[in-house]
């Protein structure tokens, strides 16, 4: 019942914001968010003392179809619900910063209702569930993106998001029924097939190379969008860049997560022989998408651009990682998972701090507001070189792990994807000069520091930076056995 809580309370409460107004809607939004918070640390201490014992849910949903409403909690689930419930108080809590927001209850409750998407995704063990929640957690950020966005091209660039989305998705879905029909009744069960997980895995081993090689693609293309991986990205900048604060951090900080626990929970395992013949040519597409954001961010004026770009290369990192198809390069991306989503936020919610005080994110309309803003330089500054991984942080960890994966798959491929560490410093440094120590701009004498409410969102997300790059162990240890039996199901 722990799972299940974790995944619908935040639906509740989003149903209840409904009746509730102004300050009343923000006290429920933030409480319902804490409250989900500490249900998942429970979760955690639980999780750390006995184990998965106690987090399976399963009820019969469509019995005459073998299909489950299952949901579980298995190490590699617990670090991206922990990073959902951490990250989601922060996002409300930025929404509550920008009073322009027309129907702010509405806002709020979608992020719950999006949690809840997330959750579920990250939590399913039935395939057709998973696929449920997979399409959940679309329809919300479709609105948030859209609606709330004060970009003349609003319209224009939610639905190229949502029709990149819902493409990937329908191909994700025909990979599912042609899969389920290939699966054997469960034991006990009058349903001709089964959509469990485990009757998954069985049923792609089973198929032949070719057939597994085709399947490939019809799965992967949908966490290829979602990622997104080159030349599946094209949505990414613009909708990272016009969308408002929150749900761009939604979107970065969590949504992006999926596509990657996908490949890992649905794909990997599933068709393994047809991860093997594509090995190459994603890790190609991966190690391109690297070089390519990282160049394209070097020419950044826009802030939120910049970050963009930036999140798109390191995303290439972890998908090579991932199709490293190594035990290092598999817990780098786990950890790379969880240090990606703090940084970006942080970088995301500097930007937004500067943009509502100033007026604007271009770079060359801003410098010299050290000056005035000492706590928001060290926040920024912490969230930067995490970014740029550098050794204490979380995202050294991360990107040191994920290259030592790549070097094993291949030297040369290692050595090209190790660029990315020098091109991050030198795109982000130099936004860093130019934005905070350069010469003074027409707001360095009116610029405002981060107010204590503003500074509280700080902390957590910089005490996590140095947690991950400080005692890893703690989140590798619980992927570890997780990891380990998919690189089995793969043969490695």
């Amino acid at each position: 019942m722990l799972t299940a809580f974790l995944v619908f309370f935040p639906l509740a409460a989003a149903l209840l914001l409904h009746f509730a107004k102004g300050s009343a809607a923000r006290i429920l939004a933030l409480g319902a968010a804490f409250l989900e918070l500490a249900v998942a640390v429970f979760a955690a201490i639980t999780y750390a003392r006995s184990g998965p014992t106690g987090f399976d849910f399963n009820l019969s949903w469509i019995p005459s179809a073998g299909i489950n409403f299952h949901l579980g909690i298995d190490g590699l689930s617990l670090c991206l619900v922990l990073l959902t419930t951490v990250l989601v108080p922060i996002i409300l809590a930025t929404a509550f910063r920008h009073e322009e927001y027309e129907n702010p209850g509405a806002f709020y409750a979608l992020v719950l209702f999006m949690q809840t998407g997330l959750l579920g995704v990250f939590t399913a063990m039935d395939a057709f569930v998973f696929y449920f929640f997979w399409e959940v957690a679309l329809i919300p950020i479709y609105f948030l993106a859209g609606a709330w966005s004060r970009s003349d091209r609003r319209v224009q660039i939610t639905f190229k998001f949502f029709l990149y989305t819902i493409i990937g998705s329908l191909f994700m879905l025909a990979g599912f029924v042609y899969l389920y029909l290939q699966t054997a009744p469960a034991a006990g069960s009058l349903a001709a097939h089964s959509s469990d997980i485990q009757a998954f895995y069985a049923a792609g081993k089973q198929l032949a190379a070719s057939q597994q090689a085709w399947l490939f693609w019809l799965i992967f293309a949908a966490f290829a969008v979602k990622m997104p991986i080159f030349p599946f990205h094209t949505w990414q900048p613009d909708t990272y860049t016009e969308s408002p604060a929150p749900a761009t951090m939604l979107l970065s900080g969590i949504m992006l997560k999926m596509g990657i626990y996908g490949c890992l929970r649905w794909l990997l395992p599933v068709v393994p022989l047809g991860v093997t013949q594509w090995q190459q040519l994603v890790m190609v597409l991966a190690i391109i998408g690297i070089i390519y954001g990282a160049i394209i961010a070097i020419r950044q004026q826009d802030m939120k651009r910049l970050i963009a770009y930036s999140s798109l290369s390191h995303v290439g990192l972890m998908i090579a990682g991932v199709f490293s198809l190594k035990a290092i390069g598999l817990q780098g991306a786990v950890v790379q998972m969880l240090a990606h989503g703090v940084n970006v936020v942080g970088m995301f919610l500097v930007a937004d701090a500067i943009e509502r005080r100033t007026g604007t994110r271009l770079i060359a309309d801003l410098g010299g507001l050290t000056r005035r803003t000492p706590l928001l330089s060290v926040c920024f500054i912490v969230m930067l070189l995490s970014t740029v991984a550098l050794p204490l942080t979380g995202g050294f960890v991360g990107e040191f792990l994920l290259l030592a994966g790549v070097y094993e798959f291949n030297m040369w491929a290692g050595a090209v994807a190790g660029l990315t560490i020098i091109f991050s410093a030198v795109y982000l440094l130099r936004m860093y000069q130019r934005v905070m120590l350069g010469p003074d701009s027409a707001h360095s004498d009116t610029m405002t520091d981060l107010t204590g409410a503003e500074l509280t969102m700080f902390v957590p997300l910089i005490a996590l930076v140095f947690w991950l790059g400080l005692f890893p162990g703690t989140f590798l240890h619980l992927s570890e056995p997780t990891i380990s039996s998919i690189l089995t199901a793969v043969g490695r």
